[in-house]
């Protein structure tokens, strides 16, 4: 594929950002950009979550671990739509009775000062670390379609990549990213099932060829019943389930667009069309997992032993399967609907992200709304800027650092980094105690190193267990029972926001 055409084809796809952006940010104050004027249709969340909730992570991550996991991530999303139901039943009526900016700023008025700044700094680490790896994947694939062949270095690829971000949102907010994660969602989900279809044909698979093909490959097997395994079924549905709850239910990125929403009814009518979707649409990135693999052993690509697929310790990098038949293998048109697919999945959540970092820092660490609104104007885009280069660093870290699939490198970092909103938040809702203040951020830092330590010798010590995605379960469980250790009986007179 000709670096030239790839090139066009950001330019052209930016320019339409960029439009949207343009007619999209007139009139732009704060609440416009944290909460888009708490105005948006429904239906139009929904639509736009999709893109945000699955990112380039999910574009190809899910598909290529397929080879070692199966299906096995079938389960993790099956556990989402239990997650989703304890976010709206329990969590978005509590958001929309407080009318919350910044979901955080619940913890100060249900604890006080020190547990509110926790929570945020907790969210400013995870959704930071999480939107750099999903960013970090779209500029490896551009770095391998177009950049090398031009000689251009990998952090070059990074700054412009976010420095697009940033054009197209450090002005609307919220507002323009509802509009552009519209048009993005709708470009991914058309190129993951022109993907399939292009590889169907070429493998010469009618319909229900291609149905029997998936179901009766080795690769499908979504039931593991060993619990030592990391495949383990319901230990994969658990974490599915808290991973929901965690990074969408206490995660400022996607509960802001739920805020966005004219009311709790229709709030709530999005969340609940939107999770049978959720699931259907990681169903084909699995079903496009299996087809891939065997579009390569039909073409005969021994991809284990292609030097420029593999990782540091030798083998096969699963994330880098799916880019290179993209780019090498599929016909000229099979391979655009890939550069275009990826780059709307990862924009669509990194935008997305990069806004509720700067909307978390404003209002839960500089206060923003209470100055005059050009003062507010000029710190939001200042503070935009400085989390964009927050994002260069980290991606150009982990550059350096990976060694292994991203899905696994997503979920294993949320795993840490979100278990002291799990725990802050269970206790909050479940409990009517109170809190010692400043005992909360010792007792959740320790959680996190306490979990850390458990995890890299669970093996030696839980007789071979492995810990996947519930890493989170565990971290959670701990740093809640450290809270609990801090705890006293609730006062006399009630805190003005009690447990729910």
């Amino acid at each position: 594929m000709s670096p030239t055409l790839v090139l066009s084809l950001i330019a052209g796809y930016f320019a339409v950002l960029i439009v949207i952006a343009v007619l999209t940010s007139r009139k732009v104050t704060s609440e416009s950009f944290f909460v888009a004027d708490r105005n948006a249709p429904w239906y139009m969340v929904a639509f736009a979550m999709i893109g945000t909730s699955l990112s380039g992570v999910t574009f190809i991550s899910v598909p290529g671990n397929v080879y070692g996991k199966s299906w096995s991530y079938l389960a993790v999303a099956l556990g989402f739509v239990a997650g989703y139901l304890v976010i709206g039943t329990v969590l978005l009526p509590l958001y929309y009775r407080l009318r919350l900016v910044s979901i955080y700023s619940y913890l100060e008025q249900r604890f006080g000062y020190w547990s509110y700044k926790t929570g945020a700094l907790f969210f400013l680490i995870s959704r930071s670390l999480g939107s750099a790896l999903r960013l970090y994947l779209v500029a490896g694939v551009l770095q391998l379609a177009v950049f090398d062949a031009m000689g251009v270095p990998f952090a070059v690829t990074v700054v412009v990549s976010i420095l697009f971000i940033y054009l197209y949102t450090f002005k609307g907010g919220l507002k323009t990213i509802l509009w552009t994660d519209t048009f993005q969602t709708l470009a991914m989900l058309s190129c993951v099932g022109l993907s399939i279809y292009f590889m169907a044909d070429e493998l010469n698979y009618s319909f229900k060829q291609l149905v029997s093909s998936v179901r009766e490959s080795s690769m499908s097997q979504v039931y593991f019943s060993d619990f030592r395994d990391d495949k383990f079924f319901w230990k994969q549905f658990a974490s599915g389930m808290f991973i929901t709850i965690v990074m969408t239910g206490l995660d400022q990125d996607l509960m802001q667009k739920n805020l966005s929403c004219r009311s709790l009814g229709e709030a709530q009518k999005n969340l609940f069309w939107f999770t049978p979707v959720i699931v259907c649409v990681n169903i084909l990135f699995l079903t496009l997992g299996v087809l891939m693999y065997q579009y390569a052993a039909a073409r005969g690509l021994h991809l284990s032993e292609l030097p420029q697929l593999l990782n540091l310790k030798g083998g096969l990098d699963t994330d880098k399967v799916f880019p290179y038949l993209a780019t090498t293998q599929f016909s000229l048109v099979a391979g655009v609907i890939f550069i275009l697919g990826i780059i709307a999945v990862t924009y669509a959540s990194a935008d997305s992200a990069l806004t509720a970092l700067t909307t978390s820092f404003c209002v839960d660490f500089l206060d923003i709304q209470k100055y005059p609104e050009a003062r507010q104007t000029r710190l939001r885009q200042l503070t935009h800027l400085g989390w964009s280069a927050v994002l260069i660093v980290i991606i150009l870290i982990f550059r350096a650092l990976n060694e292994q699939s991203l899905i696994d490198a997503v979920y294993k970092a949320a795993g840490f980094t979100y278990g002291p909103l799990l725990g802050l938040f269970a206790f909050g809702i479940f409990t009517q105690r109170s809190l010692r203040e400043r005992l909360v951020l010792p007792v959740c830092v320790a959680g996190v190193g306490l979990t850390l330590l458990i995890v890299t010798h669970s093996e030696e010590w839980l007789n071979g267990y492995k810990f996947g995605f519930e890493i989170l379960l565990l971290n959670g469980a701990l740093i809640l029972l450290g809270l609990f250790a801090i705890s006293r009986p609730a006062p006399l007179n009630p805190a003005p926001v009690p447990a729910v």
